[in-house]
């Protein structure tokens, strides 16, 4: 008897996805994300900042402790009240800061779902405010644990859309 050894394709990011079309490429769609090294606090002041955080605002881990550092704020941020899916908002002189509420609780990992209705949030409030231009990290990555490619297509499958014309960059860290 042959007994063949069939690889297991991990599909473990496919069980809290309930979106699956952001997944998959399409032709109309555009890359809009760019990756470099280097310290997202250093982009230009003239582009807004984004970064995942928890409904409870905690940003007690990673790199929501430096933008809170840096921003501070965060009662005006809770009283927005924005629930998973959503995204809070701060004002920084000519630019925005994006707060994408992707899970309930800091110690929750977010969804593909959730963060794709934050990004389609903070694109609205982009679109409606004139925001062209947006650095972030390697959202949902890290800590959260999203897959990076996952999470890079749909950054493009949503930035990418016609009538954005939207410049993102991704700052990945690298560490001194």
């Amino acid at each position: 008897m042959l007994l063949l050894r069939v690889p297991v394709v991990q599909w473990s990011f496919l069980r809290n996805i309930q979106i699956l079309p952001a997944l998959y490429r399409s032709t109309k769609m555009s890359e809009c994300v760019r990756e470099i090294d280097g310290d997202l606090f250093s982009a230009p002041k003239d582009f807004s900042l984004a970064h995942c955080v928890a409904a409870d605002l905690k940003m007690g881990a990673g790199i929501a402790i430096k933008f809170n550092q840096t921003f501070k704020r965060v009662d005006e941020l809770k009283a927005q009240q924005v629930d998973v899916g959503g995204v809070a908002v701060l004002k920084d002189n000519q630019r925005f800061i994006y707060y994408l509420i992707t899970k309930k609780g800091s110690y929750n990992k977010p969804t593909y779902d959730d963060l794709i209705r934050s990004l389609m949030a903070m694109r609205k409030h982009m679109l409606e405010n004139g925001a062209k231009k947006l650095a972030l990290p390697r959202i949902g990555c890290g800590i959260d644990g999203l897959e990076w490619t996952n999470v890079k297509n749909i950054l493009n499958d949503t930035f990418g859309k016609e009538g954005g014309d939207f410049e993102i960059v991704v700052y990945n860290f690298v560490p001194k």
